[in-house]
């Protein structure tokens, strides 16, 4: 076990993506567990180590151009300010990347 204090971004993270991604992905996304949710959606879970390593993953996300639907920090602490997130459109077509 580290003595090594941990980065105060340092947290696990839910990030939740439009259609199915298969789960050998999760050794690309650094480790994090693949699931499927019923809806069809992907949700990515796990441990991230700071906000770099946080914008390295959804700068993977984007470059894949998997649909970006919600990051969420389990345990963390609320923003001051919050802004209304905008409506996701359900019309889109599921999509599958294997």
């Amino acid at each position: 076990m580290s003595d090594r204090p941990k980065p105060a971004d340092a947290g696990t993270y839910e990030i939740r993506l439009g259609g199915t991604l298969d789960r050998r992905w999760e050794a690309w996304f650094d480790g994090l567990a693949v699931s499927h949710e019923p809806d069809g959606t992907t949700v990515l879970r796990g441990a991230i180590a700071d906000q770099a390593a946080l914008h390295g993953l959804l700068a993977r996300i984007r470059d894949l151009g998997i649909p970006l639907l919600a990051v969420t920090r389990d345990g963390g602490e609320r923003p001051e300010h919050h802004t209304t997130p905008e409506p996701i459109d359900t019309d889109t077509p599921e999509r599958t990347i294997r």
